[in-house]
């Protein structure tokens, strides 16, 4: 019996726990976007390989500048 006030309250802070994260996630904006990841299986991966490449390639002559800049 002695065990059940233990339990209580821990119960209690624990459910305290996940109500403020979850507080956080909904005011962080962490639920705008539910779609997105659903339709990401829907697309090929080769568009977004090319991104990629293409944002490294635009990192690398930024970085090319930079160092004749100097």
């Amino acid at each position: 019996m002695s065990v059940i006030y233990i339990l209580i309250p821990l119960a209690i802070i624990i459910v305290a726990i996940a109500i403020a994260a979850f507080t956080w996630a909904v005011k962080s904006d962490q639920f705008n976007d539910l779609d997105r990841q659903g339709y990401n299986i829907l697309f090929d991966d080769d568009i977004k390989s090319s991104d990629s490449k293409a944002s490294t390639d635009a990192t690398k002559q930024t970085e090319k500048k930079e160092e004749s800049g100097d």
